[in-house]
């Protein structure tokens, strides 16, 4: 890992870690949208920047490598931030719960009235990190990943789409709402450069077939 993305990492790493045991840092305004992903043109040149090389091994992963959902501000996770952030008319509790709302799931189109029926996927997923270059980092490092509010890497979308997803990259998974699916495949290239994770052939070949119709 480079030293560029070593030190972006380490500062979200911290501000992770600030956040779960202080609960200082303050929760993003409501935008019913996750970050905006860079252009379709920047995708393409962040693509080719990318290193390209065989997926690594799955060996040692685990989904607690990653922690998750970390307190962001007073009794609200990463979870429940999403949720106010991603729905309309968010009402939360004083756990801060979302006990009601509605949320358009942008991979399928449909909207639900219920938290439970969502789930927050990591645009790429953490399995897919792992093997693209996490493996390597640090627990605190992963933490910040799998929890980052600032990148387009988290998304409330509806449950069994999210499920079979899985840690699919977009070679194997895309969207199966068309319309969504140039934001889907930006957002993906967005956080794989932020993070200088690598990319395999047939995942790169995916990508530049999505970006190349944006």
């Amino acid at each position: 890992m480079s030293g560029i993305y070593a030190r972006r990492i380490a500062v979200l790493a911290a501000s992770a870690a600030l956040a779960a045991t202080t609960g200082l840092l303050t929760a993003p305004s409501a935008q019913a949208a996750m970050p905006t992903p860079v252009a379709a043109s920047t995708a393409r040149t962040y693509l080719s920047q990318l290193t390209v090389q065989a997926e690594g091994s799955s060996t040692g992963y685990s989904r607690d490598k990653f922690p998750h959902w970390i307190t962001q501000s007073g009794a609200c996770n990463t979870r429940e931030v999403v949720l106010k952030r991603d729905g309309t008319n968010v009402s939360q509790d004083s756990s801060c719960a979302a006990v009601s709302g509605s949320w358009y799931s942008e991979y399928d189109g449909a909207t639900w009235t219920a938290a439970a029926d969502l789930d927050i996927d990591h645009m790429v997923p953490l399995a897919e990190a792992w093997r693209s270059g996490a493996a390597g980092w640090t627990t605190a490092q992963r933490q910040a990943y799998a929890n980052d509010l600032t990148r387009p890497q988290l998304i409330a979308v509806t449950d069994n789409v999210n499920q079979s997803k899985g840690d699919k990259d977009p070679a194997k998974w895309l969207p199966s709402r068309t319309a969504y699916q140039c934001t889907y495949v930006r957002a993906w290239v967005d956080v794989k450069h932020y993070y200088g994770l690598t990319v395999d052939p047939a995942e790169k070949t995916a990508l530049q077939s999505v970006l190349n119709g944006c």
